[in-house]
């Protein structure tokens, strides 16, 4: 099982803070979560975004991240600041 959150604008689009995975064990990367969660279409279409920041187990991490069962993920738009 993986557990997934969004944040910011993520979160106000999908109408969800997270969510429970089943485990896959194709998912074996974020890139491959964020490639499963595409083929929702609609407001999913916002994780295509060339510049998504995630994170693995609380860690800034890139979409080439591997990933495994019981991990805990999250995608976030990148924070500005000024």
């Amino acid at each position: 099982m993986l557990e997934v959150h969004y944040f910011a604008s993520l979160r106000e689009r999908f109408g969800r803070e997270h969510e429970q995975l089943d485990w896959n064990p194709e998912m074996t990367n974020l890139d491959a979560v964020r490639r499963h969660l595409l083929q929702r279409g609609g407001e999913w279409t916002a994780l295509a975004a060339r510049n998504l920041m995630c994170a693995r187990n609380r860690e800034l991490c890139s979409l080439q991240t591997a990933i495994s069962d019981g991990d805990e993920v999250a995608f976030f738009p990148p924070v500005t600041g000024g």
